[in-house]
Parts: structure tokens; C-alpha cells; sequence
């Protein structure tokens, strides 16, 4: 999608942002996540969420968003350093990416990604890691296209009690 912009996030963003991670969510995860679990989330607590978040200043977490030529939000993703466990190590982790269910295969996930992957390298950091549902193979089809592989880590993930497997990805970044 020609005519992008990335910046970084803002408070007034937070509702938007909160839309597309609810619908992302809702869209990229049913049949993969309970869908009680997905019905039941909530556009209006996220966007708390993200404005006290937000609001705390975390200045090791980067959020951008993806502008159209209009000026409206479709997408967002969130990045910051890799923790393994308690320790923070040198590389980076992609925490999250999500672009509005109507704008997915326009080019706004990638363009996120390319920018995260740009501000990783300039800090820096070794390798750009992200876990991602093992079932959700629209996602790991695009990371593999974007220079990422499985790296053997797999993860427990429980939602309302069914396990959902997550597998780590992981990328070399250039000196």
C-alpha cells in the first residue's frame, strides 16, 4: 500500500489502536482461540489498557502506527527488548503487530515490520525474535517471508483453558 505513514503512537491513538488489536484478534484467531475468549474481548479495556500503559512511559518499548493517505490508523505494532524470563538480553523482541481485518494483504503489515526491523538494527540488537500461535499459519507464512524462521523454542500458551502452542521465530539483523 503506497502512501503509508509510521509514527510512533500516541495517547489520542489508543482507541483506534484498540479496535484493530480487538478485531485483529477476532479475525486472525478464530478457530485457533476459543471464540468465547474472543467474544468476550472488549475494544473499551484495551484502550485503557494501552493508555495507562502509555501513560507509565516505557521509553525501552517502541509503538508506531500505520497512517493511510486520509490519515486514519490501520495498523500498529509494538516492539522492545527480548526478555528471557527475568533477564533482558541484546536482541529484540516484536511484542505485536496487527493491521485492521480490512486492510490485511495491502502491504501495512509489512511495512510495520520493515520499520521495527529498521529501528531494531539501528539499536544495535543482534536478532529480532517474536512468538507467534503455532496454528496460525497466515502469520508464519508472512514472517518467513520477511527473513524470519522457527527457531526450535516452542511455548505454553493457555487461554480459557485450551492450550494454544506458540512457537519463537527469529531473525538476524545487520551489523
Amino acid at each position: 500500500m503506497s502512501g503509508l505513514r509510521v509514527r510512533e503512537m500516541t495517547l489520542a491513538d489508543c482507541d483506534r489502536v484498540a479496535e484493530i488489536r480487538t478485531r485483529g484478534w477476532q479475525s486472525a484467531y478464530q478457530g485457533l482461540i476459543p471464540q468465547s475468549y474472543l467474544d468476550g474481548l472488549s475494544v473499551e479495556e484495551d484502550a485503557e489498557h494501552r493508555r495507562t500503559y502509555l501513560s507509565q512511559g516505557d521509553d525501552s518499548v517502541v509503538n508506531l502506527v500505520a497512517e493511510d493517505t486520509g490519515g486514519e490508523i490501520v495498523g500498529w505494532v509494538c516492539h522492545g527488548p527480548y526478555r528471557d524470563g527475568e533477564v533482558v538480553t541484546g536482541d529484540a523482541e516484536l511484542y505485536a503487530i496487527y493491521v485492521h481485518p480490512d486492510q490485511v494483504g495491502q502491504g501495512v503489515g509489512r511495512t510495520l515490520l520493515t520499520e521495527s526491523v529498521t529501528r531494531c538494527t539501528a539499536a544495535g540488537h543482534g536478532r529480532l525474535l517474536l512468538w507467534v500461535l503455532k496454528g496460525n499459519d497466515r502469520a508464519r507464512r508472512f514472517y518467513e517471508r520477511a527473513g524470519f524462521r522457527a527457531d526450535g523454542a516452542e511455548e505454553p500458551f493457555e487461554v480459557d483453558g485450551v492450550a494454544v502452542p506458540e512457537v519463537r521465530y527469529a531473525r538476524t539483523l545487520p551489523r
